[in-house]
């Protein structure tokens, strides 16, 4: 039985990821508000039914995609992160610039899962909390550049209107309530301008203004960070 039992479960896992393979190319081809479930079955030879089985309605089938995208970009900035702490003494900036590139190679390279997590909302679906997860992972890292150099260097805290003072503390409680509530403003206002620079990367809006994309990307992701009040890494022997 548990031989059977696993070779069920290798097939179950095959199909699945047939399925989603299927539905990436319906997306890339059609866009997610034309993703149809007979039309996948169709091009995988399966009847209707079947599929069914393995994911009952086009809604539970876009919340797999989009939560394997959220993971993907999540796992790209995190794996971007470790590679930058690990090569050498702390530079917060260079380390927030690695996170920056890493989503944004991840978006170019994956223009249509991208635009399904961060384009236009699929008309008549909403997203589970199942997604909150999974989307979370790239903030958290951005957030953890920022909670890293607090602790050891300290930050350069951007203005804060009075006015905005309740909901930065807001924010604060519900993001980072180790941070400063300047600091956490500006890290939602960076992570906002990060992914609105992409997407105008992405879909076109930089065509024939924006020729260097690739200096021009790493200017402004340096900005973000000085913005959040990263500080450049102190030269061993300087003068305090």
């Amino acid at each position: 039985m548990t031989a059977i039992r696993g070779a069920r479960e290798r097939a179950r896992i095959e199909v699945t990821a047939a399925i989603k393979d299927e539905a990436r190319k319906q997306l890339a081809g059609e866009g997610a508000s034309k993703l149809s479930l007979r039309a996948v079955a169709r091009e995988l030879g399966m009847v209707s039914s079947a599929l069914y089985r393995y994911f009952p309605s086009r809604d539970d089938l876009l919340t797999a995609l989009i939560v394997d995208a959220y993971d993907a970009i999540g796992a790209a900035a995190e794996a971007a992160l470790a590679g930058a702490s690990a090569a050498g003494p702390a530079d917060h900036i260079a380390r927030w610039t690695a996170v920056c590139s890493a989503i944004r190679t991840w978006a170019l390279d994956h223009p249509h899962e991208y635009a399904l997590i961060y384009g236009s909302p699929v008309p008549g679906y909403s997203a589970p909390m199942d997604t909150v997860g999974p989307a979370s992972r790239v903030g958290l890292a951005l957030i953890s550049v920022a909670r890293d150099a607090h602790r050891a260097d300290g930050l350069a805290l951007p203005p804060l209107e009075g006015a905005l003072r309740p909901e930065a503390d807001r924010l604060t409680a519900d993001i980072a309530p180790d941070l400063p509530p300047p600091v956490v403003v500006a890290l939602v206002a960076s992570w906002s301008q990060l992914f609105g620079l992409i997407s105008f990367e992405l879909f076109g809006q930089f065509n024939r203004v924006v020729e260097e994309r690739d200096v021009f990307f790493a200017h402004t992701a340096a900005r973000l960070a000085h913005e959040v009040g990263l500080r450049s890494p102190r030269v061993s022997g300087a003068r305090s």
